[in-house]
């Protein structure tokens, strides 16, 4: 199950217009289907990225991997889910250095949640003013697909298109 399986399930829950909540993400994180424990090739593909990707991030310090009597890389759940977060927080954009911060943060324990929390809570603005800035160039696309005649989506308003862009 691929990243981008992961989202479908996870935008699925939600359907079109429904509203976030803690709860799907907590069922989409929930790898009780998930074999256990993986290797770095099963984890690439789960979350579509690379075996690269992974080692970078164990490297960059995001996420601890035990090894096997091999010396192979060994994901238990508890790494899984960290990178199924690190993952969605690198989609919405947050740099590796705020992440690595974020990650020492969560390592250090409990008297780091209000920073922790700030963190995130900038971040959330930074997320939402990207949605809008999205939702606008969606507006942009969607008035170009009418100038050519094409259908737009039920959410948009009939455009004048007699204004060529």
């Amino acid at each position: 199950m691929a990243t981008d399986d992961l989202m479908t399930r996870a935008l699925e829950m939600v359907g079109d217009d429904g509203p976030l909540s803690v709860e799907v993400i907590h069922r989409l994180t929930d790898l009780a289907d998930v074999p256990e424990p993986m290797t770095i090739a099963e984890v690439a593909d789960l979350l579509d990225i690379t075996p690269h990707t992974l080692r970078y991030y164990e490297r960059a310090g995001l996420v601890e991997v035990a090894r096997d009597s091999h010396g192979h890389r060994v994901y238990d759940g508890a790494a899984v889910r960290r990178l199924v977060f690190l993952t969605r927080m690198r989609l919405s954009g947050m740099p590796m250095r705020d992440l690595q911060h974020y990650i020492s943060l969560v390592d250090a324990g409990q008297d780091t949640v209000p920073e922790r929390l700030d963190m995130l809570l900038e971040h959330r603005d930074i997320i939402r003013r990207r949605i809008r800035e999205l939702t606008l160039s969606l507006a942009a696309t969607e008035y170009k697909i009418a100038t050519y005649g094409g259908s737009t989506g039920p959410d948009v308003a009939a455009l004048d298109t007699a204004t060529e862009l």
